[in-house]
């Protein structure tokens, strides 16, 4: 836990302390260093542990990692697709960490974790394309952010039937197709 608490503070520091300007080319070099250190002692961590536990370990440590990385980057470079990747970076390492934890379960509360874990990242990413769509400062902008924050609730709402169908699919007969209808209604599919 403490090891966790650690790694994260390190990142946020990392995210926080460069955000006034742009790195050197020396320092985007040595905290790229820095963060494969830190990523390799993490990992290394994670031998103790056996099974999921490791697995999980293992998943979180890579997600720091590249999530570091990404915030180096969008340091070293600031754009509004850097700072979209981070948010990328970040969507995709909860995902995979959550993915692992899904792994303890079986059966169906497996498929619903792994529904919602998937949902929540749909939903990270398509929030992350509205953010880099609203920093553009083009002419169009109003109906490009409009166009993309439709396509993002389009995505959204999907993913979020998808795991309230999953969930549906625990009941039988009336309660099931209940379920599935209230879920179509909910999200509005046909």
């Amino acid at each position: 836990m403490k090891t966790r608490l650690l790694m994260l503070t390190a990142v946020m520091s990392c995210a926080f302390a460069g955000n006034a300007m742009a790195l050197t080319k020396e320092e985007y070099k040595a905290q790229n260093d820095r963060i494969s250190a830190d990523y390799k002692a993490s990992r290394d961590k994670c031998g103790t542990l056996k099974d999921n536990a490791k697995d999980i370990c293992v998943s979180e440590a890579k997600g720091v990692e590249k999530v570091a990385k990404a915030e180096n980057e969008a340091q070293y470079k600031p754009s509004p697709r850097n700072t979209e990747k981070v948010a990328f970076a970040k969507a995709d390492a909860a995902y995979d960490t959550a993915k692992e934890k899904c792994d303890d379960l079986k059966g169906n509360a497996k498929d619903v974790c792994v529904k919602d874990a998937k949902a929540a990242h749909v939903k990270a990413k398509e929030d992350a394309k509205v953010t880099k769509t609203a920093a553009d400062t083009s002419k169009d902008k109003t109906d490009k952010v409009a166009e993309a924050k439709k396509d993002a609730s389009s995505e959204k709402r999907e993913a979020d039937y998808k795991a309230a169908k999953e969930r549906c699919d625990a009941l039988t007969g009336a309660a099931k197709d209940g379920c599935q209808n209230d879920a179509k209604a909910k999200y509005g599919m046909k």
